[in-house]
């Protein structure tokens, strides 16, 4: 079943395969997921089941993650490829193909142990149809069969999902948000990214749209414009583009700010990351720009809260001031949780947990496993022949 067992981690994997050989998986009930086919299930209660082998393959404009990821979500691989997008989807799924087989080569496991491969890829997608329809950091790719692409070379089960919801569900199954049983993540960055888990299921949507919370309207009129010329959404406010935006009308409008004022005039670039370094030290444009990003996105955040009302939200993504690890993240999630109290109703804003992600960049990767586990691990199967007879 393996391929090599003299590393350490091998031996801890091949030891518990060997502990978990006869134990039978119990099967449980399975979830359909909107606009799909093919059932997932929630994560087993019971880890005491034969380890199975998955690859998740997170397929970014920039970069292409991989790895292979074990039934208990832990990674036994990581590799990191350049897309290079811009060559096109011819090269690109060689570039693909090549990831996935460099991440078996480097994992502990053979060919034949690997139970299934999970894609994510940025939208526009056509989930149940397997298709990458319009990816907006990918110009060049239209309308590819992906997910059947790659199933038909590596002649494995292969399941297509959007990279947010990728994310949402790796932190679901094996980070922040394991043990809950719905969540919504947020990823803060160029855009406002969204996945949302509820009972095990991805909300995929019946157009394969579902979780595109970052074009949540919170202004009526004369509302900001977004990349897709949507005004008045979410990540027209907090997206890197809205937050650079809003401190240049402020500083056009007056308001002083010493520490990035000095900057700019060295010719250095405004910048998410320079403002968030002004809010690092004390700078008041800085703070109040920052603060103005945890109110708006309090204000998304109550309106998933009132939609689905889940156990977890999660906040991810390059932009989040350092997170735990520094007063200006702390202080970012301190005013979201502040907000959420008075915008949302009394028992969910009180027990809803709100924090960080845990898994970063490795989120997608992990998440596409795992959602290819739900659907091709021994317990969804065992699921399914139940649901059968």
């Amino acid at each position: 079943m393996l391929a090599r067992t003299q590393p350490t981690a091998v031996n801890v994997v091949f030891r518990d395969c060997l502990i978990q050989i006869g134990n039978k998986c119990p099967a449980r009930a399975g979830f359909h997921t909107k606009g799909s086919s093919m059932p997932g299930v929630t994560r087993p209660r019971d880890r005491n089941c034969i380890q199975e082998f998955f690859i998740g393959c997170d397929v970014g404009g920039t970069n292409i993650k991989t790895g292979v990821v074990t039934s208990t979500g832990k990674v036994l691989s990581y590799v990191v490829t350049p897309t290079e997008a811009e060559k096109g989807p011819e090269v690109g799924m060689q570039t693909i193909k090549g990831a996935i087989e460099k991440a078996v080569q480097e994992s502990p496991v053979r060919w034949q142990a690997i139970n299934g491969i999970g894609l994510a890829t940025p939208g526009t997608l056509d989930i149940p149809n397997g298709i990458l329809m319009e990816p907006a950091n990918m110009p060049k790719w239209r309308y590819i069969p992906i997910r059947q692409l790659i199933a038909d070379h590596f002649e494995k089960p292969t399941v297509l999902q959007n990279d947010a919801n990728a994310a949402a569900y790796g932190e679901y199954w094996s980070g922040a948000g394991r043990g809950a049983h719905s969540l919504a993540l947020w990823t803060l960055g160029t855009g406002i990214g969204c996945g949302l888990i509820v009972n095990g299921q991805i909300i995929e949507g019946a157009h394969s749209h579902g979780g595109e919370c970052g074009f949540l309207y919170i202004q009526i009129e004369n509302g900001r414009p977004a990349a897709t010329g949507m005004k008045g959404a979410l990540e027209a406010y907090v997206g890197a583009a809205g937050l650079v935006t809003r401190c240049r009308e402020a500083l056009e409008a007056g308001e002083n700010s010493a520490f990035i004022s000095e900057r700019l005039q060295s010719g250095e670039p405004l910048t998410p990351l320079l403002i968030a370094e002004a809010a690092e030290h004390s700078d008041p444009l800085g703070l109040k720009v920052i603060d103005e990003s945890a109110r708006y996105m309090a204000y998304g955040t109550a309106n998933l809260m009132h939609t689905i009302d889940p156990g977890v939200i999660l906040f991810g993504g390059n932009m989040t001031f350092g997170r735990n690890e520094t007063e200006l993240g702390r202080r970012f999630i301190g005013l979201v949780r502040e907000e959420i109290k008075r915008l949302s109703f009394p028992v969910p804003s009180s027990q809803v947990r709100i924090d960080y992600a845990s898994l970063g960049g490795q989120a997608g990767f992990i998440g596409a496993a795992g959602w290819a586990w739900s659907i091709f691990g021994a317990e969804a199967q065992a699921a399914q022949r139940g649901a059968a007879i």
